[in-house]
């Protein structure tokens, strides 16, 4: 199986994979939706995206992320996930394991200027298909699809 295979039956995800949570955070911009990626620890644009968070639901750790790696204050979050794929968790030592990834797509109303990871990411608005040519990940590309 892939890092990117989309995966539709739990029993096809390899035991030793690991579920996280990501946010499509958009927004009407002047000329039509815009989709706001942050860069990651290595460079790469990408959603925010994090682990699911104890106390809360998946949803809710998804909007969690959005306010940690890309400052948004206020927004609505779908409560189901917009997208779910079989991607990677790519860690900072250069170890990747598999991970199930669901996509809560968030409607962005106010961001905050400084937020806790501001000067560890840059983040940028930009238009659906600028978004599908910097994202990497061929699932986060297909979330976009969502909107």
């Amino acid at each position: 199986m892939t890092a990117e295979t989309k995966f539709a039956d739990p029993t096809e995800v390899a035991p030793d994979t690991v579920t996280q949570v990501a946010a499509l955070c958009h927004r009407k911009g002047e000329k039509g939706r815009e989709v706001l990626l942050v860069t990651s620890s290595r460079g790469r644009w990408i959603l925010p995206k994090g682990w699911p968070i104890d106390g809360l639901t998946d949803a809710e750790a998804a909007m969690q992320e959005a306010w940690e790696e890309a400052g948004v204050r206020k927004g609505s979050v779908s409560r189901k996930p917009v997208a779910k794929f079989l991607g990677a968790k790519r860690f900072s030592d250069g170890r990747q394991v598999p991970a199930k990834i669901k996509v809560y797509a968030i409607r962005v109303r106010e961001t905050a200027r400084k937020y806790p990871e501001h000067k560890r990411r840059d983040r940028r608005w930009v238009s659906l298909p600028k978004a599908a040519k910097l994202l990497s990940d061929k699932g986060f590309r297909k979330a976009l699809k969502a909107l």
